[in-house]
Parts: C-alpha cells; structure tokens; sequence
C-alpha cells in the first residue's frame, strides 16, 4: 500500500527533531453547495532540524517514531 503524501505549512519547530505541520484540505458543503477550510496539525520528524515556522513543506507516513510521530519531512514544498 503506497505511502500518503501530504503538504501543509510548518506551524511550530520548537521540540527537538519534530515540526508540527497545518494540512489544510478544502471540500464543498453538501447542504450549503459553499466551499469549506478544514485544517489538520500533524507532528512530523525532522532529524536535522532544518525546517523552520512558516515553511511550506511535505510529509510522508512512516513507521512511529514516537507517540505522536507517525509521519516524516521528506521535502520542502513547491
């Protein structure tokens, strides 16, 4: 099964090797036929530290790395 890629933007780089990023996903209300902003904050692994807030990065699934990590930066974003 193929791994999930997801973009979003670094919201937090303060832990050691991890970033917090905010995927943002976008759909059409059913009833309203109104497009809506969902957002999601994922906890990333970034063993070099060299993601900083702000930056627009992709993540990938991966096995855990801890608790909360279960994904890992693997670029920055376009």
């Amino acid at each position: 099964m193929p791994k999930r890629i997801l973009q979003g933007v670094v919201v937090s780089d303060k832990a050691d090797k991890t970033v917090v990023v905010r995927v943002e996903r976008r759909f059409s209300d059913p009833v309203m036929k109104k497009t809506v902003r969902r957002s999601k904050k994922y906890h990333a692994h970034d063993p070099e530290n060299s993601f900083s807030e702000g930056d627009t990065v992709r993540i990938r699934e991966c096995s855990p790395v801890s608790k909360k990590k279960v994904w890992e930066v693997i670029a920055e974003g376009a």
